[in-house]
């Protein structure tokens, strides 16, 4: 009998058109996440998690059973002998067959809509995308208290929608109704105002329907928009629609703007990210065939997202078959290529989902600050980005499915193709990729490898011995690539020479045993120079993912001069690839290789001098730069440099955020690698250095983990004022992460700590930053007599910077507590000082703390001019975090004045703010504008 799993609205089920009774919330909830991952195994864990958060009972499990059981009897059918869910190990899966959720008919409509659309059949696409957007009844599984990984996956939900929802726009603007189009249009930017694409529709519309000025003003609003929200200018296709219309070289009819399909066009980069292709690619006739299939099946199905597994031994020429292919047909995806090498089989080394997401959204144009920090937004964000596009995604070398499972696209006419020793079995079942498994090349193809590597004199002269180094090398890709190399290298050598060397069976065993290809990266090491042989070996003692010229150069303890010939040795030999300028990749095998060359080539002292100088070399070029980035944060004093390592110089601020931005993630495992191998004091200041750049953007996961590593390093030295620093940094991050218990754990013991050394500044820094702490934990008698310790000893070392911040806390405690004279005294004693100073930062946040006393005391004229002031100030300093609790306050005051626009206004960008930053105080600021939105009783999506 049919049966519909209804999500888009309030979770229903219907089988021959009745409702199914489904039982108590928990219950429902229960069938909620089998039905975000329907036909998977879903364990009880995560349904514990679901229903009870980190607080379950203790019957927990039994009451799991006992949904289960419910859900069981609730959906079965006497006319199917298979149960619609089936226990497996350590958890349940619910069976959907295709069509019966109404998310999957939605995928399904929506995507013929855009195929239609792609076509130029305006009028077959509005009837598929308004047959999609009719499945939804509401906000999915409304009426539901969702946990996180279910609003996550909702809000992923919603963004679909929203994209339908422009699309169908698009239809409605080539059919010529522009009128039915602006209502919609209107309401859906009245929920979500940065969505560029929806206003270069609403500006069509309104020019087609002949309201020219509307649609200027349409672009003055947007512009103030993104400003006041974003910082950023309006992209290229509403700049050039508005300057279209202000020319008049649109017709009033709007079909120009059809025909130039300007209403389909988003703010887009076009990532281009293919690596170079191998030289020398041969054969593998019919698995390209099958790829070239693939892609020409893209358009069919509910789901179009095609994926390839490419699976094999190592060295087999995955990757080599995947670039191959991936350049050949690049040109049929108009929105451009992704790439990573997920370095699935290096245990230190493996590319974490969420860094792979990373590195695809600064890709797709996001700037770094709107990165969410949670895997599960990250997904989101990057489907959402991808659900309207057609990219080619390749994803080498993974590990498992379940690397690769995060960085899948979930809608969106996109290919994708995943390269990995494992045979992603669970891929194959659960998201339907098409397998193409790689055998050894043919004789025949092993000599044409040969040939385009050596070239054919050599080889016709000599086919014996051609004949033998193919079989010694066991027609592997990478052997035989390697062993053209060694011929390339000895131009004088006779082939006959060469296959000598590779004759006796213990090589070819070693080459082909397990598939070990050990013995096959020791023939390339041996054709390099001693120096270039060295320097590899060291690269095996830089943790990764990635190393510049410099880091070479500080390895090899040579100029920088000296170590580009070296870099290009081993490039030629493909030993290091440089897949971005002076950025040097190791594939993880050779990394592992070299690593152990290592151990057995260089002395231990060798080795210790090699990471101290990696080690001084990131230090002393993050260390001014942190200078740079945080000149009013108090210095550290590092170790002293190293008279003969290259440092990086920073001319400025912004060559000092670049620089930190593109070593990020090098410097997180540069700390722990320096703390497991003796470079304490290193792992610790680095760490400091590091959060200069990580606080202000709110990547406090990151400033956690560097913290909690330099505490360690800090306790293992026996290092007090290490300890109290990281101690200090730590409670911060964890303040921000919610983890308060820690935070105040870390803090108060900064506390102990700075006492103990008589260190007045930084007991005065950590006094300040309990004092936030208790303050947010409601303890306000507390916060203000820390507050005003704090100001004391700001006072007594002459800290001026620090004594202005201290005087805003006190101020503000003072305005909590309802004495709204006193908080302007001291926070307007507090602005002088920090104007004087010219402490950008301080002033931001003691404006916010005036613009509140003022909102109380019923002067809301002049709490707004503080708060807007306030506002322009952290974002100019980068301050995201405390600029969207400034954007609250403002909303509130304009609601007090009776101006709900301007307070939606301001809720929304604390919206978007909070969304970016993760923090879960965007469910707040969401309940004030739902809370405005009732009370006009206005159109929301």
């Amino acid at each position: 009998m049919p049966i519909h799993f209804d999500l888009l609205g309030p979770l229903s089920v219907v089988r021959d058109g009745r409702p199914v009774d489904l039982g108590s919330v928990k219950q429902r909830l229960v069938l909620a996440c089998l039905l975000f991952r329907p036909n998977e195994a879903v364990s009880k864990e995560r349904l514990v998690t679901a229903l009870w958060d980190d607080q379950p009972p203790a019957s927990a499990n039994a009451n799991i059973r006992t949904y289960v059981r419910g859900l069981r009897q609730a959906l079965h059918d006497e006319a199917d002998d298979q149960p619609r869910i089936v226990t497996t190990h350590g958890g349940y899966l619910l069976r959907v067959e295709p069509d019966e959720r109404d998310l999957d008919r939605f995928d399904a409509a929506t995507a013929r809509g855009r195929e239609a659309l792609t076509s130029g059949d305006a009028e077959r696409a509005e009837a598929e995308l308004a047959a999609a957007l009719g499945l939804w009844r509401g906000r999915a599984l409304a009426e539901l208290p969702l946990p996180p990984q279910l609003s996550r996956w909702v809000e992923q939900l919603m963004e679909r929608r929203l994209l339908a929802e422009e699309d169908h726009a698009e239809a409605k603007l080539a059919l010529g109704a522009p009128a039915e189009v602006i209502p919609r249009l209107r309401a859906l930017l009245d929920r979500h105002p940065l969505r560029q694409r929806a206003w270069v529709h609403l500006m069509s519309a309104l020019y087609a329907s002949g309201d020219v000025a509307g649609a200027l003003a349409a672009f003055r609003q947007v512009r103030r928009v993104l400003a006041e929200e974003t910082g950023m200018d309006p992209g290229p296709e509403l700049t050039r629609l508005h300057d279209d219309i202000l020319h008049h070289r649109r017709r009033p009819d709007g079909s120009s703007a059809t025909a130039e399909r300007v209403a389909t066009a988003s703010v887009r980069v076009r990532p281009e990210q293919l690596p170079l292709v191998p030289p020398g690619f041969v054969g593998r006739e019919l698995h390209l065939d099958r790829l070239d299939a693939a892609v020409g099946d893209r358009a069919s199905g509910p789901t179009t997202v095609v994926i390839s597994a490419v699976c094999g031994m190592a060295g087999i020429g995955k990757t080599a078959l995947a670039l191959h292919w991936a350049h050949r047909v690049a040109d049929r995806f108009p929105d451009g290529q992704l790439h990573v090498n997920l370095r699935g089989y290096d245990d230190g080394e493996r590319v974490a989902p969420a860094d792979a997401l990373l590195g695809f959204l600064e890709a797709l144009g996001v700037p770094l600050a709107r990165i969410p920090s949670s895997l599960d937004a990250r997904i989101g964000l990057y489907r959402s980005l991808l659900a309207s596009r057609e990219m080619l995604i390749v994803l080498d070398n993974a590990r498992d499915a379940e690397q690769v499972r995060p960085l899948l696209p979930g809608a969106g006419r996109c290919v994708v193709v995943v390269t990995s020793r494992d045979q992603l079995h669970s891929l194959v079942a659960a998201e339907g990729a098409r397998l193409l498994a790689l055998d050894l090349l043919t004789a025949t193809e092993s000599r044409h490898l040969l040939r385009s590597r050596i070239g054919g004199d050599r080889l016709d002269d000599e086919p014996d011995a051609v004949a033998d180094m193919i079989e010694a090398s066991g027609r592997l890709p990478l052997a035989l690539s390697i062993v053209a190399a060694r011929v390339a290298t000895r131009p004088t050598f006779p082939l006959e020479a060469i296959a000598a060397e590779l004759r006796p069976p213990e090589a070819r065993l070693e080459v082909l045993a397990d598939g070990d290809v050990r013995r096959v990266f020791s023939w390339s090491y041996r054709a390099l120079s001693p120096v270039a042989a060295r320097l590899f070996r060291l690269i095996g003692l830089h943790p990764g993912p990635e190393l510049t010229s410099a880091a070479a150069a500080a390895l090899l303890g040579c100029p920088a001069a000296a170590v580009g010939p070296v870099l290009k040795e081993l490039t030629r030999l493909h030993l290091l690839t440089e897949h971005r300028p002076d950025r040097y990749a190791c594939h993880d095998l050779l990394r592992s290789y070299a690593a152990e060359l290592t151990q057995g080539a260089e002395q231990s002292a060798e080795r210790h001098d090699a990471r101290h100088r990696l080690y001084d070399h990131y230090l002393h070029s993050a260390y001014p730069a942190a200078r740079l980035v945080q000149p009013q944060w108090t210095p550290i004093t590092p170790v002293p440099a190293l008279g003969d390592v290259i440092h990086v110089p920073m001319a400025d601020q912004d060559a000092a955020l670049a620089w930190f931005s593109t070593e990020r993630r090098v410097l997180l495992r540069v700390i722990r690698q320096a703390a497991t191998t003796g470079f304490e004091a290193y792992a610790w200041q680095l760490a400091w250095a590091l959060t200069t750049f990580l606080a202000p953007r709110g990547l406090w996961h990151d400033q956690l983990a560097a913290q909690q590593v330099a505490l360690a390093a800090a306790e293992c030295l026996g290092d007090l004022n290490a300890q109290a620093t990281a101690s200090r940094l730590l409670g911060r991050a964890a303040a921000r992460l919610g983890q308060h218990d820690t935070a105040g754990d870390r803090l108060q013991w900064a506390i102990k700590l700075y006492e103990q050394l008589d260190d007045e500044d930084g007991l005065a820094q950590t006094l300040h930053n309990y004092t936030e702490h208790c303050f947010v934990l409601g303890r306000l008698d507390e916060a203000l007599t820390h507050g005003h310790e704090a100001l004391r000893l700001y006072r007594r070392t002459g800290n001026r910077a620090g004594e202005g911040r201290a005087l805003n806390a006190v101020g503000y405690m003072h305005a909590v507590r309802g004495d709204y004279r006193q908080a302007i005294v001291d926070c307007t004693a507090a602005l002088t000082q920090q104007r004087l100073i010219d402490d950008h930062n301080g002033q931001a946040a003691t404006l916010d703390s005036l613009g509140f006393a003022y909102h109380a005391l019923g002067d809301h004229a002049r709490a707004v001019s503080c708060y807007e002031r306030s506002v322009e100030l952290f974002r100019a300093s980068a301050d995201r975090y405390h600029q969207a609790e400034t954007l609250v306050r403002l909303g509130e005051t304009h609601a007090a004045m009776g101006n709900a626009e301007a307070a939606a206004q301001a809720w929304r960008m604390a919206s978007a703010i909070y969304d970016d930053l993760g923090d879960p105080t965007v469910d707040e600021a969401r309940r004030r504008l739902a809370g405005l939105g009732q009370a006009a009783g206005g159109p929301h999506c």
